[in-house]
């Protein structure tokens, strides 16, 4: 069995994967009468011909170690994570070889942050850590065939 150590999550180490969603360091401008900071078009909805919508997926926890034996993909269209509570949590992902996945990353996520996976991408399951949270997700919704699951040999992630 393979084990990989959980990565702190950065833009530049996430980027083969996708965006990570948290304010900038500056608002790209201030609006609602000086009361709001917009950090605008944090990541980009690939919808690849559906429409893009927004959905509340209610996860049950994962406690360290964790063994990951399957991920998926969404080859029509990205997917956004928001976690909606105060806890950080894992995004499992991996780089496509050949059509399969390859050797899974695993990133801490703090909370507050999220994750934007590209179309096709490799993932794992959510993965709240230690309690049940609620995720704000943007994905695609229409025709054609959007989700692929493979079933790998486990893979146990450790902090």
């Amino acid at each position: 069995m393979t084990t990989i150590r959980i990565e702190p999550i950065t833009a530049t180490g996430f980027a083969p994967f996708g965006e990570v969603l948290s304010p900038r360091a500056v608002p790209d401008r201030i609006i609602n009468q000086g009361r709001c900071e917009r950090h605008h078009a944090l990541a980009t909805v690939q919808r690849g011909g559906g429409e893009a919508i927004i959905s509340i997926f209610r996860s049950e926890p994962v406690s360290l170690p964790y063994d990951c034996g399957l991920l998926e993909r969404h080859p029509l269209g990205s997917q956004a994570f928001m976690p909606l509570g105060p806890d950080a949590w894992l995004s499992v992902v991996a780089p496509d070889e050949g059509g399969k996945p390859g050797t899974p990353r695993a990133f801490l996520v703090p909370s507050g942050t999220g994750v934007n996976l590209r179309a096709g991408v490799w993932h794992g399951v959510l993965t709240p850590l230690d309690r049940a949270a609620d995720f704000l997700v943007v994905d695609r919704e229409g025709d054609g065939a959007n989700l692929e699951e493979r079933r790998i040999p486990p893979v146990t992630i450790t902090a």
